[in-house]
């Protein structure tokens, strides 16, 4: 086998082509970046602090299911080292009348038993270190990990749904810088929500842009959105995030218009723009292998030079002498 030395180019926006009526019920699976060490810098840079965000995120999500009585939410924390599911845990506490969780007549009961949830699981979250300490990579979060987990939610919800009523989206609070060590997980849970014709939804609350969840909201019909206005975080997500899928195609959402479609390199897990690609498995390095370290297939470079494959100046071009033309796309 040979190795092909491409260009990574850009790939066509995937349109969600899922049929959406207004009667639809809408399940928002909510993935929150809860990396305490960059929500550190983000509320001494920006003045937007976890708890802050997270008051923001319990009204957007009241909101959500305000829309509608058959609205669902789900919430999966993307922590250091770990994913956990906020809302719904498998067994909730039943609620006592002699305890303060006792129902409140003046509180819509659906409203309380979410966010209760949701604050007691974070505080469990955070309270829990040891994760923390053994995980090297402190600097991200497993938002591959939330995603594989969202989406076999949705995909169970779905499956349940005989009459497909209900519409699955997700939406990802980012805040994390990308891992390229999570490169092969998360093009696989993006496959994965294509096929499910699943939109995934980006909100960037602090740093610079994520390539891959910029990616992500690409290629499956979702919206990538950087906040610039950290003080208008709910306004935001009130304006961009809230609409259903079937409202969407009347509005004209704010997003990103550009993307980069930068890979990660298996070998060293750094992000690449020209890059030497396996011809059986796909695998992309850096730097020309004698063997393929995903699928172990030999590779034999001097084929590329018999076949008139030059690199000129960073970009694949073919011998116009053996008749082929210029080419660099995967």
């Amino acid at each position: 086998m040979s190795i092909f030395i491409v260009q990574i180019v850009a790939m066509n926006a995937l349109k969600d082509t899922t049929t959406v009526n207004e009667d639809d019920a809408n399940l928002l699976v909510l993935i929150i970046d809860t990396n305490p060490l960059i929500w550190t810098k983000s509320a001494k840079s920006t003045g937007l602090s976890l708890k802050e965000a997270l008051r923001h995120l319990l009204v957007f999500i009241n909101a959500h299911l305000a829309l509608k009585h058959d609205n669902e939410v789900a919430v999966i924390a993307s922590h250091v080292g770990v994913s956990k599911f906020l809302y719904p845990i498998p067994n909730p506490p039943r609620l006592s009348e002699n305890t303060d969780q006792a129902v409140d007549s003046n509180l819509y009961q659906r409203f309380k038993v979410v966010n209760d949830q949701v604050i007691g699981n974070m505080k469990d979250l955070f309270e829990d270190v040891s994760t923390l300490d053994s995980y090297p990579d402190k600097a991200s979060s497993m938002i591959a990990g939330a995603l594989t987990m969202a989406l076999c939610y949705t995909n169970r919800i779905m499956r349940a749904d005989e009459i497909g009523h209900i519409k699955p989206r997700i939406l990802i609070i980012s805040i994390s810088p990308d891992s390229p060590y999570q490169y092969i997980s998360i093009m696989n849970c993006i496959f994965s929500a294509q096929k499910l014709g699943i939109p995934i939804d980006v909100c960037k609350v602090h740093g610079e842009d994520t390539v891959f969840l910029k990616q992500a909201a690409h290629l499956t019909g979702g919206r990538y959105l950087k906040l610039q206005i950290p003080q208008g975080f709910l306004q935001f997500l009130m304006i961009t995030f809230l609409p259903d899928r079937f409202t969407r195609n009347y509005q004209c959402l704010p997003g990103e218009e550009k993307v980069d479609f930068s890979a990660s390199c298996f070998c060293h897990k750094k992000m690449i723009d020209i890059g030497y690609v396996c011809s059986v498995c796909l695998s992309i390095f850096c730097h020309p292998l004698e063997q393929c370290s995903t699928c172990r297939t030999s590779l034999m470079l001097a084929s590329v030079s018999e076949s008139g494959l030059k690199l000129v100046n960073g970009i694949k071009k073919l011998d116009k002498a053996k008749g082929r033309e210029s080419g660099g796309s995967i």
